[in-house]
């Protein structure tokens, strides 16, 4: 008898059991049924997404200072060309390593070649307002899908193109990328995704006679100031455009070239260095209005960046320059001499008048944000092209570079600026 009660109290709570269960099954598939359906409608599907930004944006500014999901009308209400250098803390920088970057190059890489104050990798820039997206490889790459990206100018942009190869290198698998050098045309290929980002040398944008990349450095400076046709075959067919062009027009006067270089009855004539500027831009300008797809390309001229070689400019002795600075100049609107206003006005009135004739050109306003960074130079932690005289090694500040940058450092909120412009504006 109490063998019967108690299987029948067992088969009683199983039976109980079974109904829990049963039940319990029937409102989770009535619950999946609504959650499918309410994701089927528009609304639903803007408050997920809505959801997961937000989520993602928190995440980011808490661990980066900066968010990577951004408003796309922010370009239009915040000048992130404004601002100041913060320290990052939490240690989100450098973007990359420089001994892992597979295509740094040797006049750059200051960490491999003896510098041991590595306080200038770790600055951000912090815009006036607002916060400057954080560098997003995959997003970058997947606008770029198909697409070539061509740097065109001096030696300052060749820096900020091994800055954004050296920013991509680590998203791209290792047998899916390479470079490949061919004369004044340097090429990097991420080959999952068609994408190319290109140099192209052309210090002074005309043809000129310093267009070897190799074998530039000539002491009469002559250019061709209506010829650029020639380098135009080999960036015109870009989607983006990167041009600049400055640090090789500051001298006092300039050849220009009549007719051909190939011509063995060469005439010259002597012109302002400033006015011939100018007159090369109209040239650029003209390619541009002419050549450029409207629809398509996107185009953008890199300011003049600074050079410190004029410690008295910050308040030290005269005969010091860049060498052993460590700190970025915090004294907020800082000019040094490094900067010619005037060049600055004839780049901003070109891009002005290729705006009213509808062309998508930006002008990347670098100058103030790197007049600052007197401690991003290589100085001497680079490698030598050419052997060092006596002089200079008795007093290294002679052969200091106090114009080219280190990386990873500056020219990286250069490509993050140029990042936020190609994906947001």
């Amino acid at each position: 008898m109490a063998l019967a009660k108690r299987l029948q109290m067992v088969h009683g709570g199983g039976s109980c059991l079974i109904r829990w269960r049963f039940h319990t099954l029937i409102f989770v598939l009535g619950a999946v049924l609504v959650t499918l359906a309410a994701y089927h409608s528009t609304d639903s599907k803007e408050i997920l997404l809505d959801y997961y930004q937000n989520q993602n944006q928190t995440k980011d500014y808490k661990s980066h200072d900066h968010v990577n999901v951004v408003d796309h009308s922010l370009l239009s209400r915040c000048d992130l060309f404004s601002g100041k250098w913060v320290y990052d803390h939490n240690k989100s920088y450098p973007l990359y390593k420089d001994r892992e970057c597979k295509f740094m190059f040797d006049d750059l890489a200051c960490e491999k070649f003896g510098r041991k104050d590595l306080n200038y990798q770790h600055w951000r820039w912090q815009p006036h307002g607002c916060d400057l997206p954080r560098f997003n490889a995959k997003a970058l790459l997947e606008r770029l899908r198909g697409k070539r990206l061509v740097f065109v100018g001096d030696s300052v942009n060749r820096n900020q193109w091994v800055s954004m190869v050296c920013l991509l290198d680590s998203s791209i698998p290792k047998p899916l990328k390479y470079m490949h050098l061919n004369g004044p045309l340097y090429t990097f290929k991420a080959t999952e995704y068609n994408a190319s980002i290109d140099f192209y040398w052309s210090p002074l944008l005309v043809e000129s006679n310093s267009d070897n990349p190799s074998n530039h450095s000539l002491s009469d400076r002559i250019v061709r100031i209506k010829a650029i046709e020639k380098h135009a075959r080999q960036w015109g067919d870009a989607d983006v455009l990167v041009f600049n062009s400055y640090l090789w027009w500051r001298i006092p006067k300039l050849k220009v070239l009549r007719g051909s270089f190939e011509s063995p009855n060469q005439v010259y004539q002597e012109v302002n260095a400033l006015q011939c500027y100018k007159m090369a831009l109209k040239t650029w300008s003209n390619w541009l209005d002419t050549h450029v797809n409207r629809t398509k390309t996107q185009l953008f001229f890199v300011s003049m960046t600074a050079t410190h070689s004029r410690a008295e400019e910050w308040g030290m002795p005269k005969d010091q320059n860049c060498l052993n600075e460590t700190r970025p100049i915090e004294k907020e609107g800082f000019w040094g001499s490094g900067s010619e206003p005037r060049m600055m006005r004839i780049i901003e009135g070109a891009i002005s008048k290729l705006k009213s004739k509808g062309l998508k050109i930006q002008m990347l306003n670098i100058t103030q944000l790197s007049e600052y960074r007197k401690d991003g130079h290589p100085s001497i932690y680079r490698k030598q092209w050419r052997p060092l005289t006596k002089e200079q090694l008795s007093n290294p500040r002679n052969y200091a570079d106090c114009t080219h940058w280190c990386l990873p450092g500056v020219p990286d909120v250069w490509n993050e600026l140029l990042h936020a412009y190609i994906l947001h504006y």
